[in-house]
């Protein structure tokens, strides 16, 4: 318990708590981590950053023992990691606190903290002794939440500090926090700061995972920079300006005046199609927002700032607790996705596996769903004129199928993804709606698709875009940052990479 401070750790020369050296990770034809490298000395803070696709899951996962790192060495206290069947070593090295929680909700705070290992009395659990175990352990390291409280009921706060303290209970010293402020307000992240302060006088080390900079320079004394899979740099915090982190991250300096890839058409005179105006609900607050005839507007921010929330909103899949949105002056319907469809919005969702195809049906079933009810009367769908209409829609999207009738099963990732915006494109929207739209396609899709954002704009649709790729945001006229689920910045066409990812990052340059 009397682990020296960072500082302390490095006058007396003790080991690194975590070392990662070289490590390499692939899943196929794709390299995941070329260049993995971490050093945590013990006691400190090390924050781990880099946009979306950098490498920091997959670092993580070979730091906790979830996979093995195809080259490259993992070290604990100057020691091999263990072998990834020895799960009761790893547990006593490491633990990950995650977003989406890893307790058992309906069990209480005591069952999960001693879940599969509760003290026995006669071969039969001892409740009691549970308790008082439970109770001792969340005293030892301050953690003032009632054992028997049902762990359900919990904050977030409360149930991230359970699990950081069932990962102490088994020997760890070592705890990754991954975004471990998305779901807190102000108030509740300085308390977990605080909190996390007090764990590391005690001898605890963090490995700190935030999309949030501003974060990182309140609570860490070290830094690592990922970026396209490999290390750029660790470096102290109090020694790393702002603007210098930023650029690590985004790999090109703020005063670098590069030109655009391309040049938007304004559409600044155009009649607004959508108008929102202060729309609340527990992802986003009082969100005003207006998209043009003909404009493509793209909505960046982090994992939490809730932008993928309020797209799904004017999509139909959630209701607001407030606000309005009118297309084309009219009232937009909430939590009715047939309701929106009929509104004049089209949307290609964030998941094309889970809520964009049907992978039983075929290529024509699947790009011809949204307008099923043009394609006859009563109930009863015409199936030459719905195989017309699919053949124009693969005509259209260039999507390489043997026909309408293919398995959309069989399709590539990228000719799938062509399926589902050929779907949201067959009922002639006003407004349309992309989540994530290139994830997961190749270079020539991820082009093919981005065109027919483009011609959307020239056909005069609305076009919304959420995506954490830089490079369909470079198509917009103009990029709104959402922040903790406000919107906090506009960044007009010929925005430069630093830029956005400061506002994202909620770094203010000054």
């Amino acid at each position: 318990m009397n682990t020296p401070s960072p500082a302390k750790a490095q006058d007396t020369g003790a080991p690194p708590l975590v070392e990662a050296q070289d490590v390499v990770k692939r899943y196929g034809a794709t390299t995941a981590l070329r260049d993995g490298r971490l050093t945590v000395l013990p006691g400190e803070s090390h924050a781990l950053v880099g946009r979306n696709g950098a490498g920091k899951s997959t670092l993580v996962s070979i730091l906790t023992g979830l996979q093995a790192a195809d080259e490259g060495t993992v070290r604990f206290d100057g020691e091999p990691a263990p072998p990834l069947a020895d799960r009761d070593a790893w547990r006593r090295r490491v633990a990950c606190v995650y977003q989406k929680p890893t307790v058992v909700p309906e069990l209480t705070v005591a069952e999960n903290l001693f879940i599969n290992r509760q003290p026995l009395r006669r071969g039969v659990i001892s409740w009691r002794g549970l308790r008082a175990e439970a109770a001792d352990l969340l005293a030892t390291w301050d953690v003032r939440v009632d054992p028997g409280a049902r762990t359900a009921d919990l904050k977030v706060e409360d149930r991230q500090m359970v699990e950081i303290a069932r990962a102490l209970s088994f020997g760890a010293r070592f705890i990754i926090l991954d975004e471990p402020t998305a779901q807190l307000d102000n108030r509740e992240i300085e308390r977990l700061f605080t909190r996390m302060r007090a764990l590391q006088e005690s001898g605890v080390t963090f490995l700190f995972i935030s999309h949030h900079l501003q974060e990182v320079y309140e609570v860490c004394q070290t830094v690592t920079v990922l970026r396209d899979a490999r290390w750029i740099t660790t470096a102290p915090v109090a020694a790393l300006p702002r603007h210098a982190l930023v650029e690590a991250m985004a790999g090109e300096s703020v005063t670098d005046r590069a030109e655009r890839h391309r040049d938007a058409p304004s559409a600044t005179e155009a009649p607004v199609r959508l108008d929102v105006r202060g729309l609340t609900s527990p992802s986003y607050d009082r969100v005003d927002l207006t998209v043009r005839r003909g404009e493509v507007v793209g909505l960046a921010g982090s994992s939490g700032s809730g932008k993928i929330e309020l797209a799904e909103t004017l999509a139909g899949l959630h209701t607001p607790t407030a606000g309005s949105a009118l297309v084309d002056g009219a009232p937009l319907p909430f939590g009715q996705v047939r309701a929106a469809l009929d509104a004049g919005v089209g949307w290609v969702p964030r998941d094309r596996h889970d809520q964009g195809l049907v992978p039983g049906m075929t290529v024509g079933d699947n790009a011809t769903l949204s307008v099923l009810d043009r394609l006859g009367r009563f109930g009863l769908v015409g199936g030459e004129r719905r195989r017309r209409l699919a053949a124009d829609l693969i005509d259209r999207l260039d999507i390489h199928t043997e026909g309408p009738d293919q398995s959309v099963a069989d399709l590539s990732g990228g000719n799938a993804q062509k399926v589902v915006m050929a779907r949201a494109l067959a009922s002639d929207p006003r407004l349309l709606v992309l989540i994530n739209p290139t994830a997961g396609v190749d270079v020539k899709s991820k082009e093919s698709l981005l065109a027919r954002m483009d011609s959307a704009r020239d056909d005069g649709i609305a076009v919304l875009v959420v995506s954490d790729e830089l490079d369909d945001l470079r198509r917009c006229d103009r990029v709104l940052v959402l922040f903790h689920g406000r919107v906090v910045a506009e960044h007009p066409a010929g925005w430069r990479d630093p830029e956005l990812i400061a506002s994202i990052e909620g770094v203010d340059h000054g």
